[in-house]
């Protein structure tokens, strides 16, 4: 059964995820900060931001809400050695009094090419780049920590995030889209506040050391995602590209090198959690009647 949210939430990386997940937890009443590397370059949100870089002290007031925090997600993207950030305040963290449950966002990645097939929350992690290791390095650096110290965890492999603001409309608008195709080959995305409502459910349910895939209803190819926001829009569709064409860079083709399916049943039945925006249909409909994609983006 689910509890209560945590009274205090530390958020560290508070990009794009990191962001909609503390709107969440302020609309739910959590007390929630986050690091950030450059507080002054940072939104008028009214959100409390601490400053984290290599090299500097660790301030007060972040020390204070690592004190005080009941559960942290980390949302700051791996290096050669692991996750940066915990490398950075593994000492506070060991004296961290109300510390009960940490949360790590990994990434889909770390599964290999199924060739159209399926992954689940038993599948093996069998990905050998080095993307993909400095992952599962981090996920194994958070899942110490929390045994170490007796606390709950989780570990959530997601898949690419969009929402209001990141999204193809908004790639149209700006004229940075590209339709690169690969005949056959899907993927499934996430919306960005269906992870954040994702992460709140695994918060209320903080037991063990869990593993949760994350995922919308409908594994599809890029270009149809494309052609539903150009028709969303009326803005053209940029000429096709074949994925292994010279023209594409090196880091796109990894990525459409891949091709696998999520099910993430097993996900839902531990959380209670379903998606609200169940394809990208209904989340790029959402981004549409929120602004995207018209014309002052352009």
């Amino acid at each position: 059964m689910p509890t209560a949210p945590p009274a205090r939430v530390l958020v560290l990386g508070l990009g794009y995820s990191g962001r909609h997940l503390a709107a969440l937890l302020h609309a739910h009443g959590v007390a929630c900060s986050g690091t950030v590397r450059d507080p002054a370059s940072a939104p008028e949100d009214g959100l409390l931001r601490h400053r984290l870089v290599a090299g500097e002290p660790i301030s007060a007031g972040l020390c204070e809400a690592i004190r005080t925090a009941e559960a942290i997600v980390c949302a700051v993207p791996p290096d050669a050695e692991g996750d940066p950030a915990l490398r950075l305040l593994t000492d506070a963290l060991s004296d961290s009094p109300a510390l009960r449950w940490v949360g790590y966002l990994s990434s889909t990645a770390v599964y290999a090419d199924r060739a159209g097939g399926w992954v689940n929350e038993a599948s093996t992690a069998d990905a050998t780049d080095e993307n993909a290791l400095k992952r599962l390095h981090a996920e194994q650096q958070w899942q110490a920590l929390a045994q170490a110290r007796g606390i709950a965890s989780a570990v959530f492999r997601l898949p690419g995030l969009y929402g209001c603001g990141r999204n193809a409309l908004v790639q149209l608008a700006q004229a940075k889209a590209r339709q690169v195709v690969r005949p056959g080959q899907v993927f499934n995305r996430l919306h960005v506040e269906d992870l954040a409502s994702g992460l709140l459910a695994a918060m209320q349910r903080a037991e063990g050391h869990a593993l949760y895939l994350l995922s919308d209803d409908e594994p599809a190819p890029s270009q149809d995602v494309l052609a539903y926001a150009a028709v969303l829009s009326g803005l053209p569709l940029p000429a096709a590209q074949a994925w292994d064409a010279p023209e594409v860079a090196a880091s796109l083709r990894r990525f459409y090198s891949s091709n696998k399916r999520i099910d993430g049943r097993a996900t839902r039945t531990a959380l209670q959690w379903q998606p609200r925006f169940t394809t990208y249909r209904e989340g790029l409909d959402d981004a549409w009647a929120h602004g995207d994609g018209r014309p002052a983006l352009r």
